[in-house]
């Protein structure tokens, strides 16, 4: 028996506006024999309840109007249908629309540009659970990471500090550069209360000021002297 039989074959609803683009991908896909497409439209009302029936694993998007705006068909997709993955493709090299699509759930990203042999290698990519996006974007995917994951970890508790959850907040804003309006802006909070809570902080960990704070509180997540061996 051929190896391609074990192959389990990824079914794919395409929706784009175009016709042309439709039949054209329809053929180009349909010549693959691990690609079954299983439904292909426009956008009307009915294609939620194709999307039910057919129950893809993969859905073609063509315009990001489409999938952002008026019927949110990305939002609405995963919704009816959470294990299907979503690849929008005839897409622009902008960075905010990149992003938003990341933010709705999409799994693969593909630039107008694209020729179908690279569609047709990102459907099996995000067949088998991988994300796919443009190279040329990858920088900016890499840089939001970073950024998130920074100021994950300047607001994460600090272990053993013993400051409450809400100081532990305060020092990990201060961490992020922010002044104490800016803080009392974003907790919703007086620019007295926040004074307040610093100055008890201070007490706390025994210093005088924000720099010592960080300092001492950076001490501490890495393992070194608590509020009480510091008294």
């Amino acid at each position: 028996m051929s190896e391609a039989w074990l192959v389990p074959r990824v079914s794919v609803f395409l929706v784009a506006e175009n016709r042309l683009l439709r039949e054209a991908l329809v053929r180009i896909l349909a010549k693959k024999a691990e690609i079954n497409v299983v439904g292909a439209t426009g956008f009307a009302s009915a294609v939620f309840d194709q999307l039910i029936d057919s129950k893809p694993d993969v859905v073609l998007l063509d315009s990001p109007n489409l999938a952002f705006h008026g019927p949110r068909l990305t939002v609405s997709i995963r919704r009816i249908l959470p294990s299907a993955r979503i690849v929008m493709i005839g897409m622009e090299r902008d960075e905010p629309t990149f992003f938003h699509a990341v933010r709705e759930g999409v799994m693969g990203y593909v630039l107008k540009d694209a020729g179908a042999i690279e569609i047709v290698s990102v459907v099996r990519a995000v067949a088998s659970g991988e994300a796919v996006c443009p190279a040329c974007l990858s920088p900016a995917l890499f840089r939001c990471a970073a950024e998130h994951l920074s100021k994950a970890e300047a607001i994460a508790p600090i272990p053993s500090s013993g400051l409450s959850i809400r100081e532990q907040q305060l020092v990990g804003l201060v961490r992020l550069g922010l002044t104490n309006k800016e803080i009392a802006t974003r907790l919703n909070l007086s620019e007295r209360t926040v004074k307040n809570h610093f100055h008890r902080i201070f007490r706390k960990i025994g210093v005088r000021d924000r720099m010592a704070m960080l300092e001492r509180c950076q001490t501490k997540h890495d393992g070194g002297v608590t509020p009480e061996t510091a008294a």
